[in-house]
């Protein structure tokens, strides 16, 4: 094993070298001075996010699937940028899939020793059939997690897209990726601890690369989320209020459309915009990519009723 305390995410930090020392207020101070390192270290990588996310786009508008994979806690931020894809998109929960090291338990319960297995990793792409189609987030603060090694190569010898998300400059990862996004955050408050620093980087990232793929696929409706899934009253009420907001109708009337647009949202902002009923609405989204602008555009330069289907 390389010598991980030339990692910079395991170096020392002389900053806070004495933190054990200090007040409440001093430690909270002391943490946040360091988080406000972050973004601006996370600015830096624009042009490899941007890579990321076309590669990512170009692979789910034609049925492909992102995957994070990852251990710890980059392994949790994955599946938490995974699972909130559905309600938030309304996206198929395949399209993007969360898979940490030591299986679903490791959410909970920490399961460190599962990390350092390269051949798990990449059994396990084989299990999810990665293909050419797919593109593999491998996510690790160090860089040289084998479990993440492991998935990745696998990934790229299968014609997947392969993307690494780092915290530390030259890392392994990097060799086996197409693209490597390497915030460099440096020490962490507490050494090592990289739930902290490096974990918030990560988070950003992967925020990021998901909320701009999903707006490219027309998900995203001027800033409202047009797509999501009202499957409780919190998200039912939002649904009212992003339908207002498109239209410029009342509450009751916008619920009477999601009624007719079976909750859809974008359907239903679709119909009142165009005029036209639910079925011939989904036609002209499907025929404009699900993007609801294009669809209101030409609903509005065609405005006679009829078949918007591809024929």
């Amino acid at each position: 094993m390389e010598n991980l305390s030339e990692l910079t995410t395991e170096s020392i930090n002389p900053r806070t070298y004495r933190i054990d020392e200090c007040s409440t207020r001093e430690i909270l101070t002391l943490i946040n001075e360091e988080d406000q390192k972050i973004a601006p270290a996370v600015a830096t990588q624009i042009d490899r996010i941007t890579e990321a996310a076309d590669l990512i786009y170009d692979a789910l508008k034609t049925g492909g699937h992102l995957f994070y994979v990852g251990a710890g806690t980059s392994g949790r931020l994955g599946v938490l940028d995974a699972s909130e894809c559905p309600p938030t998109y309304g996206t198929d929960p395949s399209m993007v899939q969360g898979l940490i090291a030591g299986g679903d338990r490791a959410l909970r319960v920490s399961a460190e020793g599962c990390e350092d297995d390269p051949n798990v990793g990449a059994l396990l792409m084989e299990e999810h059939g990665i293909g050419m189609n797919d593109v593999v987030v491998g996510i690790t603060a160090s860089g040289r997690t084998p479990f993440v090694l492991g998935a990745v190569q696998r990934a790229r010898e299968l014609g997947a897209g392969t993307v690494g998300v780092v915290n530390n400059e030259n890392s392994k990862l990097n060799s086996l990726c197409d693209i490597c996004i390497a915030p460099i955050i440096g020490a962490e408050v507490i050494v090592g601890s990289t739930r902290m620093k490096s974990g918030t980087a990560q988070k950003l990232v992967l925020n990021m690369l998901t909320t701009c793929v999903m707006i490219r696929l027309g998900k995203v409706y001027n800033n409202l989320m047009v797509d999501l899934k009202a499957n409780n009253q919190k998200l039912y009420d939002r649904s009212i209020r992003i339908v207002c907001r498109s239209t410029g109708v009342s509450p009751d009337t916008a619920s009477n459309y999601l009624k007719q647009a079976d909750n859809h949202a974008k359907t239903a902002i679709l119909m009142i915009h165009s005029e036209l009923g639910r079925s011939e609405a989904l036609s002209l989204l499907e025929t404009c990519g699900g993007k609801l602008k294009v669809a209101i555009q030409t609903a509005a330069q065609n405005p006679k009723k009829g078949d918007y289907s591809n024929d």
